[in-house]
């Protein structure tokens, strides 16, 4: 018997789903199937009969089943891939596992690798992303490092731009394998290290943290970020050097010191007191405070490079801090215009919502 390659019809929608049943009998466990039409008609198949109140259902993931060579693969792999990573298979097609697990699976699967960190993440770089590296890319490369400086660069981007994830990939087409991201506001923590452990193409990396994996037990034959805050890296002790705690960070020699959220530490000339001793009562200090303390050229910690992130730098931008080849912008109005004129299928800012800019004229009286 012939093998069948190509097991749907022309315009169906190969398709990967999973649901959970409402039932409290069936909980933590999840259906995986594969259907060619739409998922939703596909799983209330399942349930002709249906409950009363709410949905006996809840649909959890759906991903194409097509591979970038244009292959399709089906429900029977992503089982197999579960079951070989010791997921419970209690009957048919119910897994006793998280919705993470399947992804991780269906990432394996889909792009024909051996995803051991299980990894559940594979979303790709938007146009103004890509953009945003190169133009980066070729500053640093270009620099005249005669002038003794070391080169820096803003990225000026709105928020939710993906400056975590697309400083990651200009660190991979840099080759950088030591990055340092200072923070001014520490609750940041969790984009930096879920893009970081979850995304396919940051495996082997390591993320070192106060509150996680520690400099001593880091493998230095693979990539480390090291994230900490401002206000702890730089700040002083009471005798006004470097916190015994944080000397490794001051011998290393960094590719790149990474500022996020540039803008939180530009406000108040009295945020020197922040570092004035290691035991100053900082609890009135608004986190991300310090930035007139901090001048590269006195820098106490060595880098390569220099790479700003903020939504909104206006005060670094009028001061002349960075000229334009130094910038790269990217406005609310830049999204919205791309959301318009994207031409191809699959528009990534579909999802964004749409944005309505008024003006009004104030009366002569006022």
């Amino acid at each position: 018997m012939a093998q069948n390659f190509f097991p749907d019809k022309p315009n169906s929608n190969p398709t990967i789903y999973a649901y959970e049943d409402t039932n409290p009998e069936l909980s933590g466990l999840l259906k995986v199937g594969y259907t060619s039409v739409d998922v939703q008609k596909r799983v209330s198949q399942q349930y002709p009969t249906l409950r009363p109140g709410k949905s006996p259902y809840n649909i959890v993931f759906q991903e194409s089943s097509v591979r970038n060579d244009g292959s399709v693969f089906t429900d029977h792999e992503i089982h197999k891939c579960l079951k070989k990573r010791g997921v419970l298979n209690p009957e048919g097609e119910w897994f006793k596992c998280t919705v993470k697990e399947i992804k991780a699976a269906f990432l394996e699967v889909k792009e024909g690798i051996d995803n051991l960190d299980s990894r559940s993440s594979n979303f790709k770089l938007r146009p103004e992303q890509l953009e945003a590296i190169n133009k980066t890319e070729h500053y640093f490369k270009t620099f005249n490092k005669d002038n003794n400086k070391t080169p820096h660069f803003l990225w000026n981007a709105k928020m939710r731009f993906g400056k975590t994830f697309a400083a990651y990939k200009l660190a991979q087409k840099m080759n950088w394998n030591r990055l340092l991201v200072l923070t001014f506001k520490p609750a940041v923590q969790s984009a930096w290290e879920e893009d970081l452990r979850t995304h396919i193409d940051f495996e082997g990396w390591q993320f070192i943290s106060n509150n996680g994996k520690k400099i001593d037990d880091a493998d230095f034959s693979k990539p480390i970020v090291c994230f900490g805050s401002f206000q702890d890296f730089l700040g002083k002790n009471s005798a006004g050097g470097i916190k015994a705690k944080n000397e490794w960070v001051h011998t290393m020699n960094w590719d790149c010191v990474i500022l996020d959220e540039y803008h939180y530490g530009a406000w108040r000339e009295s945020a020197k007191d922040l570092f004035e001793s290691e035991d100053s009562n900082i609890s009135n200090i608004e986190a991300g405070e310090g930035l007139e303390y901090f001048e590269e050229d006195n820098m106490p910690i060595t880098t390569s490079t220099y790479l700003y992130l903020s939504g909104t730098p206006f005060r670094a931008i009028t001061s002349g801090e960075f000229i334009e080849e130094q910038i790269f912008n990217w406005t609310y109005t830049d999204e919205q215009y791309a959301k318009e004129n994207w031409q191809e299928s699959n528009n990534p800012y579909l999802s964004l919502p749409r944005m309505v800019l008024l003006t009004y004229q104030l009366p002569p009286s006022i």
